[in-house]
């Protein structure tokens, strides 16, 4: 029963994901009363979503070292400064700057893996990727955030460093442990019966903080309109990017999918959090939207990684599948 509700869930991300988000905005007061609520969901969420992984991934980085670094770069480096370069051209408003930003530089999301074992990436990396930027998070995104917001709006850095911990890095870490100790079988198991209110409290968090941009929502105006295309603009930028530079530098189909979704992918929620914690409900306008289109996005460019395959790497493919299986 719960495997089953777990596939439906599955398929329906891409329609449930918008809806809780209108439904925070229709109840906003409800919302507001349950913002204590989404730390130890998104912890919650975190610990489901690992149990999966295992420190053996950590292997990939001496066999993919420049991969990885290519990866992380691209999620803390390259598309900061594309989004900053962006916001900064098309908006007049320094929230909106922090908010895009925060929106591409939150760590890589761990349903990143599913979408790589869906289209035949390279799983042992894609793990590694996770583990290593999940594990680095509480140091890169307080600095990125402490670099682009200055003296115009105070944070406590550490403070943000404190919740990504608990948030991120400790749940994932307990799972990992979870995972070595039971040889696997702990994703097998809880891993299974976890599944579906994993992606319940996905639609829980976004339900939530949508309510901080309620006001905001109600009446709808061009600017809106505007945050929203360009959001829509960098994420699918951010794919793009991955596409191409997996396409230059590595020509191999299972690393080229592992960094377009490793690399196009984010863990949203926790931007989300960061942004409604400590920021201007502004900040959390261009974060939250991005939840719009993660789904939507992964399951496109899985069509768009079927075909390059078919068209520039033909020749690999039958190797390719011999190596997953």
């Amino acid at each position: 029963m719960l495997a089953e509700l777990d596939k439906r869930l599955q398929r329906l991300m891409p329609i449930l994901t918008p809806l809780s988000l209108i439904a925070g905005v229709l109840l906003e007061d409800v919302g507001g009363e349950l913002v204590f609520l989404v730390p130890f969901l998104f912890a919650f969420m975190t610990f489901a979503g690992s149990l999966s992984l295992n420190f053996q991934g950590l292997r990939s980085f001496v066999k993919y070292p420049w991969v990885i670094l290519t990866t992380i770069a691209v999620l803390h480096i390259l598309m900061p400064l594309w989004a900053y370069f962006i916001s900064n051209l098309l908006f007049d408003d320094h929230l909106l700057v922090i908010g895009f930003i925060l929106s591409v530089a939150v760590p890589t999301g761990v349903t990143s893996f599913i979408w790589a074992s869906i289209c035949k990436g390279n799983l042992p990396l894609c793990l590694s990727i996770i583990l290593i930027d999940t594990i680095l998070s509480p140091l890169v995104l307080p600095a990125l955030i402490h670099l682009v917001v200055g003296e115009t709006v105070a944070i406590n850095t550490m403070s943000i460093m404190l919740d990504l911990f608990w948030m991120v890095v400790l749940p994932s870490i307990a799972a990992v442990l979870l995972n070595e100790w039971t040889k696997g079988e702990i994703d097998h198991t809880l891993g299974k019966t976890l599944a579906p209110f994993q992606k319940l409290s996905i639609f829980l968090i976004v339900a939530i903080n949508s309510s901080a941009v309620a006001p905001f929502l109600k009446n709808i105006t061009w600017e809106i309109v505007g945050i929203i295309s360009v959001v829509l603009l960098l994420a699918v930028f951010g794919y793009m990017m991955c596409l191409v530079l997996g396409h230059f530098l590595f020509k191999d189909y299972e690393i080229i999918t592992t960094i377009v979704f490793t690399g196009g992918m984010r863990n949203i929620a926790v931007g989300v959090v960061i942004a409604s914690t400590y920021f201007p409900a502004k900040v959390v306008m261009p974060v939250v939207f991005g939840m719009l289109f993660q789904q939507i996005l992964a399951s496109q460019f899985s069509r768009v990684l079927e075909k390059y395959n078919e068209k520039f790497l033909s020749d690999e493919e039958p190797l390719t599948k011999e190596k997953v299986v």
